[in-house]
């Protein structure tokens, strides 16, 4: 089968790596997916995949075998970036302040050929194969809205897969662990309301810039002096917005950051924490502040069993040398988190070059020398379960 397999994949990859660019040129931010989605849903038409009408919008959600068990779930994410390109390639993209920077139209097209190959596998299959093609991971984790629409019902899967591809990993390399993968990814932001002046007279201020120093400083005690160093914590400040001139000392300052963790416990202390500490210091320096918090992004932890059977199918179908355990998990954030806190499922990450630029950088680019390997594994995946009455 892996022989059949193999043949089918490299019949379809110069299409597939076309799809990948005609993606890549036109990006669309989160929700907007709509010349994506239309894109994936001619393609998986043309092979005769059946489509459900969208759950929430911009999704397509694709079915071989509707209605019969076991189903395995195959999942990619189509969302872009507000970053501004700077690759210079052919296919750069043609929108601007919007590019495809972590990798997701790679997913996209990879998951397009293995949906293509698997329609021409459909007497192999055992059990139904769902694909989604899910709007929205950036920002909004809208894969919590499409799984809360139903996306996963009718029939419940037996098991779920997705990739993302990784840089520092070598081309090609498939890589995984059990257990924790993604940590919780939440937002705040404090505005700090001062009073204003002008720059020479601070003394009939209320200084939001001194109070938000303070703030931002305080809170890197957070992790190195109120967490225990067995417990992964990241807090960091990402925006610090205040004034319009270099004399006049402003109403107002904005910060806003991140947390991501692992123990839910962790979670609510620091998220009690942050704001305790910037309502204090505001307090204290004769003023208040609004606090807003978003917990978008829960902990994403992977299913021991399908880990083994993905490490499985990478021995059998690509061999050994290109399967690498994953040695710690990251502290980024995934909302394949909500299709794995009912499911047994698992994330991968496939290899797309030592030397690659990293996610979210304004150089990034998929690598297409990976994609062979990633249509092949989500084939293989996919037959693996639906073959073996899992």
């Amino acid at each position: 089968m892996s022989d059949k397999v193999e043949v089918l994949v490299d019949g379809i990859l110069p299409r597939v790596i076309e799809w990948r660019h005609q993606i890549h040129q036109n990006p669309e931010v989160a929700l907007d997916e709509h010349k994506t989605a239309a894109l994936v849903r001619s393609v998986l038409s043309d092979a005769g995949v059946a489509m459900k009408e969208p759950f929430i919008g911009t999704d397509v959600v694709a079915m071989l075998g509707e209605g019969m068990l076991p189903n395995v779930t195959l999942r990619a994410d189509m969302d872009a970036l507000p970053l501004q390109e700077k690759t210079g390639l052919p296919y750069e993209s043609q929108v601007e302040s919007v590019m495809h920077a972590c990798g997701h139209d790679g997913h996209t097209a990879i998951l397009m050929g293995a949906a293509v190959v698997l329609s021409q596998l459909q007497s192999e299959l055992k059990g139904s194969v769902r694909f989604v093609f899910q709007p929205g991971e950036e920002v909004v984790a809208a894969g919590r809205d499409l799984v809360e629409a139903g996306a996963l019902l009718d029939p419940e899967p037996s098991a779920v897969f997705a990739l993302h591809g990784w840089p520092g990993i070598p081309v090609g390399v498939v890589s995984s662990r059990p257990g924790d993968m993604f940590a919780a990814a939440e937002m705040f932001k404090i505005k700090v309301k001062g009073y204003g002046a002008h720059g020479s007279m601070p003394h009939k201020s209320i200084d939001p810039i001194v109070i938000g120093c303070r703030i931002v400083d305080t809170l890197q005690g957070l992790v190195s002096r109120e967490t225990d160093a067995h417990d992964a914590l990241v807090v960091s400040v990402c925006q610090f917005n205040s004034g319009l001139s270099s004399n006049i000392i402003p109403d107002e300052a904005v910060i806003a950051g991140t947390v991501r963790y692992y123990n839910p416990e962790l979670g609510k202390k620091v998220r009690k924490r942050i704001e305790e500490i910037a309502v204090g210091i505001c307090t204290t320096m004769g003023t208040t502040c609004d606090f807003e918090y978003q917990a978008p992004y829960m902990p994403m932890r992977n299913d021991a069993a399908i880990v083994s059977l993905g490490e499985e199918v990478v021995n059998d179908l690509l061999g050994k040398d290109r399967w690498q355990d994953l040695k710690n998990p990251t502290m980024g954030g995934e909302d394949f988190a909500y299709y794995l806190k009912d499911y047994p499922g698992a994330m991968f990450c496939l290899g797309v070059g030592e030397e690659c630029y990293g996610l979210h950088n304004p150089r990034y680019d998929f690598n297409d020398e990976a994609i062979k390997n990633g249509v092949m594994f989500m084939v293989s995946a996919a037959l693996k379960v639906v073959g073996s009455g899992r």
